[in-house]
């Protein structure tokens, strides 16, 4: 008999429909097979669903099984398939009717004693039950509250095979799970630390605020132990909080990656990302046989801070440049061709040297011209031209240290930079940009405009500094966001002094 179960998989973020066809023969010798371009995982469910349905009180079948998974010309990854093979046998058997499964999205792992274990990416399937318009979707109870956070759609959770079964059936009754999404992000949207907590670095902290208001990338720069670290992981309290609609893109890329906290059914917080300085372009911006997200892609709507910038292999630094510049990551394979959202923020620091004293009055650098030059040049111009602000971090005197006061407030600070980006909203609402650091040169001639005194100064710090044209628009572009936190219309001569101020470092340092 044939039996057709509807289950899911992940291709890249999103899921698309996989019938799990069933056909059970009793010509032949007994077998099992899986077709439909199977990986090692797919392959061994016969053995976990043999042993859950034996020791769950069913008789598995003796005969010869053979297992379409369609469509088959896509590459099948995962344990997701075990629960729909599992019923799908029991449909083919004639325990379950094929009308009562018919319409329901199935997926699951199956532990040996028949219990559904939880899988990645149920909030892409949740997406893609709604937009079938299908009756519900079985899945992990452990995965449950992950997926109702889609309307539109009744989530059940399975915790066992004999369960889904019964609920099939109509022997047992299970209630759509439901969660109050308002009050998950409010119960999540919290975070551990505060820019308050930094002693001195008020420089840098306005640095922060208007990378923060404008959407740009920073780079730091200074000793060891002077806060770097610090202020990074603290940057993203500072920026806007996560709308439901960036919420949903950020949870289903870690949904689809299995990177998804535990007892987190949604990301309400900015996510940040920081790898170690030894990753592979690879497990920066994906790959695999299977392509799966990388770490931009993970930052995705947060912050990717890249601790001791010229430490990381050339190769992996210059793969940066397409997700910095178009927000997202396209991955070739002979078979397909996968994007990746990737719109993030860069944070990174480094040294001033390889021992990290130059320059500082209190230790003596050691580090010969011909070193320091080989450390700088690890990072390349064109790299640099794509950070906004280049910022000095200096280490931090006794009397900061000491003081008893706090600095200000993230959440103060966060309130001045949703004020700023409301402004940009409101110019850029015809425009598809969300930001300044988003304009483009037609967006600068248009929302930059520079009076005299402005354009003598500008033209002065290009040829001292030997900026590059890249760098010129990013000069515009941060004097924008300056002004825009400021709530002036115009561009003043002050706005493009205190841009230029994180433009000094273009040459000097790296």
């Amino acid at each position: 008999m044939l039996s057709k179960i509807l289950s899911s998989a992940l291709l890249g973020i999103d899921a698309y429909l996989v019938e799990v066809e069933v056909d059970i023969s009793s010509r032949g010798l007994p077998s099992f097979s899986t077709v439909g371009l199977p990986d090692a995982a797919v392959k061994e469910s016969k053995e976990r669903v043999r042993a859950a349905l034996k020791n769950t009180g069913f008789e598995f079948p003796f005969k010869q099984i053979v297992i379409n998974l369609a469509p088959a010309d896509i590459k099948k990854e995962g344990s997701s398939f075990d629960l729909p093979m599992a019923l799908g046998l029991l449909v083919a058997e004639g325990v379950l009717l094929p009308a009562e499964a018919a319409g329901y999205l199935i997926t699951g792992e199956l532990s040996l004693d028949g219990r559904v274990k939880p899988i990645r990416g149920a909030l892409s399937m949740a997406v893609l039950a709604r937009e079938k318009g299908l009756r519900g979707i079985l899945l992990p109870r452990d995965n449950a509250e992950e997926a109702a956070v889609v309307e539109g759609v009744p989530v059940f959770g399975i915790e066992t095979l004999p369960q889904a079964l019964g609920f099939l059936k109509g022997e047992i009754a299970l209630s759509p799970v439901v969660v109050d999404v308002p009050m998950l992000f409010a119960a999540h949207a919290l975070y551990p630390e505060d820019l308050a907590e930094v002693k001195g670095q008020e420089h840098a902290k306005r640095a922060l605020e208007i990378a923060a208001a404008g959407g740009h990338n920073v780079l730091m720069v200074g000793p060891p132990g002077s806060g770097k670290t610090m202020l990074a992981k603290r940057f993203p309290t500072v920026l806007p909080d996560l709308t439901f609609a960036e919420a949903l893109e950020v949870t289903k890329v870690h949904s689809a990656s299995g990177t998804l906290p535990t007892g987190q059914p949604i990301l309400a917080t900015r996510p940040f990302r920081s790898p170690h300085h030894t990753i592979s372009d690879a497990g920066m911006i994906g790959g695999g046989q299977i392509p799966k997200p990388g770490e931009v892609s993970l930052a995705h709507r947060g912050v990717l801070f890249l601790d001791e910038l010229p430490e990381f292999k050339r190769n992996v630094l210059e793969v940066l440049r397409q997700p910095l510049e178009d927000g997202r990551v396209t991955i070739v394979r002979a078979a397909s061709a996968l994007t990746f959202p990737s719109v993030i923020q860069l944070v990174a620091s480094c040294n001033p040297c390889p021992c990290g004293f130059l320059g500082d009055p209190r230790q003596t650098c050691v580090c010969s011209p011909h070193q320091v030059h080989r450390y700088r040049s690890r990072v390349s111009g064109p790299l640099l031209d794509r950070i906004d602000l280049h910022i000095e971090v200096p280490a931090v005197p006794y009397q900061d240290l000491a003081q008893a006061r706090d600095g200000e407030l993230s959440a103060r600070i966060r309130d001045r930079v949703r004020t700023a980006r409301e402004i940009q909203l409101a110019r850029f609402r015809e425009e598809r940009l969300y930001c300044n650091a988003q304009m483009r040169t037609r967006h600068l001639k248009k929302h930059t405009a520079l009076d005299q005194e402005s354009h003598k100064l500008l033209e002065l710090a290009m040829g001292k500094l030997g900026l590059s044209a890249r760098a010129y628009s990013r000069v515009l572009k941060v004097a924008r966001t300056i002004a825009d936190l400021e709530g002036s219309p115009h561009l003043t001569a002050p706005h493009i002094a205190e841009a230029l101020q994180y433009r000094s470092l273009d040459r000097r340092v790296i």
